[in-house]
């Protein structure tokens, strides 16, 4: 073949585009620094902060300014002789109602859940009366039990009597009121401890009954410590509740905190004072009780699964010591 007639050498094939990706251009304003984090503000909540803070200190103005309040008096009367003798009598109403309510209330709680419809049927049926009938009328009740029978027999029952006992001196007015307030607690504490009871998984008696646990055991070591969770904060609620009840027998005639406070503003005529006395009183009290009720519940609250929350008091503490860790000066602190 000559050379005028030989082909052209093929043309070489076009190279690949490029696979090389583009970078998105960055943001406008960064320079590569890190971008700034913006939290988020709550307006509202400073503005209702600001609100109650105003609330509260115009109460806190009203209380210490005005001198119808007569804290001096107060002051006069709040560790008198006569109202401490009073807040210890409450106490030990208190220690009464609630010790011999609850030892009630267990029994009938038992009873409740008993499998005999007889003694379920009377738990049923002392729960509904004493908690259908008022505080103050059973106190009256058992306070006036001398004018149904002037006597009270023991003996054996529907035969002979061994010895007889005159009402009055048998129930007198500070007997009457312990039964009367542990009558009326254990009809509310009955129910308490059989929502505990109720509120323990039966799988877990099954297993113990399975493994077998004797039944005192499984009582005393595997229903009760559990049920004693949700026992604690309505325990708690009701004995403070009492505390405040026993006021109620004011109308016995009996020196607690609230009648001794009512004999010394009609003897002195300073009313509203000797109201605050009470009030601080019952306020130191249910605080007391409050605390001890808040421990008790974090004993109990030991491997669930639950953490209660914290008190004013230990939040502070908390905030504390976590400025403290991070160098941010707290409260009366340094950096």
């Amino acid at each position: 073949m000559s050379p005028a007639t030989r082909p052209a050498p093929p043309a070489p094939p076009p190279e690949p585009p490029s696979a090389t990706v583009p970078t998105a251009a960055a943001p406008a304003g960064t320079d590569g620094e890190a971008l700034k984090v913006v939290t988020a503000r709550h307006p509202w909540r400073l503005v209702s902060a600001v609100a109650v803070l105003v609330l509260l200190a115009m109460a806190a103005s009203a209380l210490i300014t005005n001198p119808a309040w007569e804290w001096p008096v107060v002051g006069e009367y709040l560790f008198a002789p006569s109202i401490l003798r009073a807040v210890a009598f409450t106490l030990q109403l208190t220690a009464l109602g609630i010790v011999l309510g609850f030892v009630i209330g267990t029994v009938v709680a038992l009873m409740r859940l008993s499998r005999n419809p007889l003694l379920s049927s009377v738990a049923w049926g002392y729960t509904w009366l004493f908690r259908s009938v008022p505080l103050i009328l059973q106190l009256l009740f058992w306070y006036n039990l001398a004018l149904l029978y002037k006597q009270i027999s023991f003996g054996v029952p529907f035969g002979p009597s061994f010895f007889s006992i005159g009402t009055m001196d048998l129930i007198g007015p500070v007997t009457a009121a312990a039964i009367g307030l542990a009558l009326h607690q254990g009809a509310y504490a009955a129910e308490i401890v059989r929502a505990g009871f109720l509120s323990v998984d039966p799988g877990q008696l099954e297993a113990a009954a399975a493994l077998g646990i004797p039944r005192t055991r499984q009582t005393f070591r595997i229903v009760l410590p559990q049920a004693m969770r949700a026992i604690v904060p309505t325990a708690g609620n009701e004995i403070i509740g009492l505390v405040k009840g026993t006021s109620v027998v004011y109308i016995m005639a009996l020196p607690e905190l609230f009648y001794q406070a009512q004999v010394i503003y009609n003897r002195s005529g300073r009313v509203i004072a000797l109201l605050l006395v009470a009030a601080i009183w019952y306020l130191i009290l249910t605080t007391v009780l409050s605390i001890g009720q808040y421990y008790l519940e974090r004993h109990y609250a030991k491997g669930a699964s639950r953490r209660l929350p914290d008190t004013p008091l230990a939040r502070l503490r908390r905030i504390l010591a976590a400025r403290a860790a991070s160098g941010t000066p707290g409260i009366g602190g340094t950096r």
